[in-house]
């Protein structure tokens, strides 16, 4: 069961050898990409049964524009396995505010996360997840970010969810996105069929959990 996985594609490895203003190291529980700024963290929990390698494109340009990025290698490719991985990198590293994100399983797993530890996070990216505790905190922000074609994500759990959220909560649904796009490992079982290109839809995710950050 755990080796029946979405492989990153082809379009991944390009990125470890890019020589700008972003370096890619291996850390602990998975990848640390440092860019330019030094304020802002940004952590990421990938979708269920997805190569964790498969978020780097997008995360890459999230931490060219001044926000760096820890990409967690979940066990068996299963967040639910490493819910609190987070905690271990806050503990590790000072940043002076730090954000927490993740697709399908992993943004459930990190608005789980989240609803635990409102004290210490700023903010929660949900890429195609919904949560299932309150995120209810003064100053806290929540962004959810899904696509019109998606076929796996249960948009009567996103509506349902929207109780929980904050003051400080933005909805944004990508025309033509579907769920496989916020990653780069091709098409997934009962998807819907995408009318944007994967491109154009991280490039607006990407936008939007920066402006969250700025």
């Amino acid at each position: 069961y755990v080796q029946d996985y979405y492989r990153s594609d082809g379009t991944v490895q390009q990125y470890f050898h890019e020589s700008g203003q972003v370096k890619i190291d291996e850390i602990e529980h998975g990848l640390f990409l440092d860019g330019p700024g030094n304020d802002n963290a940004f952590i990421f929990y990938p979708g269920a049964k997805v190569e964790y390698t498969a978020y780097v494109p997008l995360l890459y340009q999230i931490a060219e524009n001044g926000t760096d990025v820890f990409l967690i290698k979940m066990p068996c490719n299963l967040a639910f396995l490493g819910k609190d991985r987070a905690e271990d990198i806050i503990k590790k590293y000072g940043y002076d505010n730090w954000y927490l994100g993740g697709h399908s399983l992993g943004g459930a797993m990190a608005a789980s996360f989240a609803a635990e530890h409102l004290n210490i996070l700023d903010g929660l990216a949900l890429l195609a997840a919904y949560p299932t505790n309150s995120l209810q905190a003064e100053g806290f922000s929540v962004l959810s970010i899904y696509g019109s074609e998606d076929g796996v994500l249960n948009m009567d759990k996103v509506r349902e969810g929207r109780k929980d959220m904050p003051s400080e909560y933005t909805e944004i649904c990508i025309k033509g996105g579907n769920h496989a796009q916020f990653g780069n490992y091709g098409k997934q079982k009962k998807d819907g069929a995408a009318t944007v290109s994967s491109e154009e839809q991280q490039k607006q995710t990407i936008e939007a959990i920066c402006n969250m950050i700025d």
